[in-house]
């Protein structure tokens, strides 16, 4: 059922709720799709045509086979397309408007959903990020898909964008209630609490992106969230996870600091992601568990991300009906 937003001339507005996200392969076959799509993306690799598609083809050449052996890992596929196809079962029960997952470098793309909404006469494509912080290699890119795909389209929508929401209390609050859930039956003061986010290189930073500063947001509201709730870790620390390549990226590097313990029990939460990937269930919890485990580590926890949790349908649901004009 399409929703109708009330205007203030008394008309109104058919809406569809977009999610967006990067995606993750649906088969061991789609890795290099997404690879390939991935790395020709303008926000990621932010040089011409030319040297673009040189660069590309070296890493994928270098990567392509590992990647695919760490998917067949997790069992020949990412977690990430099953679990955001819940979240929006469960959207689509408290929201009256169709609700789609748009990936942007596998499918399900952009093209399928927007010709849908476009026969269906939408007016109105709400966005919602699924990346908390706002990046030129996440949520513009992701969102500069959608304009152009429309444009080319010749759809012309009201298209709104949900702000950044990292340091909202709703999103910190379930944040931290992920946390607890990871620690159950644990004292928190015996674990260092790793904030884990996805890493960029300084070139993207310098360049003007505001990632870091509002991870280090989001880092602070949850510091000040669980010091008011008077849960005590040993020690919290902003890390950064998935570096590629020679050049310098943000730091500290979460596998350097699990290399280097001054603590040997540590609980890591997925600062930058809403759904599980192979960047939380692989690289978090089965590749850095390894360098833990070699180094005795005497305890390693992952904390999930919020997938379909009700807090984070909650979340949504308030982001979208903040929107609607009564």
């Amino acid at each position: 059922m399409l929703k109708y937003s009330t205007l203030n001339n008394g008309d109104s507005m058919k809406q569809a709720l977009l999610l967006l996200n990067m995606g993750g392969p649906n088969n061991v076959e789609e890795v290099e799709l997404f690879l390939r799509n991935m790395f020709a993306d303008k926000n990621i690799l932010p040089m011409n045509p030319y040297m673009r598609s040189f660069v590309a083809n070296i890493i994928i050449s270098k990567r392509l086979e590992e990647v695919k052996e760490n998917y067949r890992l997790l069992g020949g596929k990412s977690p990430l397309p099953e679990l955001t196809q819940k979240l929006v079962g469960k959207l689509e029960k408290r929201l009256s408007m169709p609700v789609y997952p748009v990936m942007r470098y596998v499918p399900p793309f952009a093209d399928r959903t927007l010709y849908a909404c476009q026969e269906q006469g939408v007016e109105e494509l709400i966005l919602f990020p699924m990346y908390p912080q706002y990046s030129t290699t996440t949520t513009r890119s992701s969102v500069e898909d959608i304009e152009e795909r429309c444009e080319a389209m010749g759809y012309h929508p009201k298209i709104t964008v949900i702000e950044p929401y990292y340091d909202d209390f709703d999103y910190i609050e379930a944040s931290v209630a992920k946390i607890v859930e990871a620690m159950e039956g644990k004292d928190t003061q015996e674990y260092d609490l790793l904030l884990s986010a996805h890493g960029l290189p300084m070139s993207i930073i310098h360049a003007g992106d505001p990632y870091q500063n509002q991870v280090e947001g989001n880092v602070s509201a949850i510091k000040m969230y669980l010091a008011f709730k008077g849960i005590q870790f040993h020690d919290i620390k902003l890390v950064y996870q998935s570096k590629v390549g020679n050049a310098a990226w943000l730091e500290p590097n979460l596998a350097d600091v699990l290399r280097n313990p001054t603590h040997r029990k540590v609980i890591i939460y997925p600062l930058a992601f809403t759904i599980d990937n192979s960047e939380t269930v692989f690289e978090l919890d089965i590749e850095h568990r390894e360098i833990a485990e070699k180094l005795k580590y005497e305890d390693y926890r992952v904390a999930q991300c919020m997938n379909d949790d009700e807090k984070f349908v909650d979340l949504i649901v308030k982001r979208v009906d903040a929107l609607t004009v009564q």
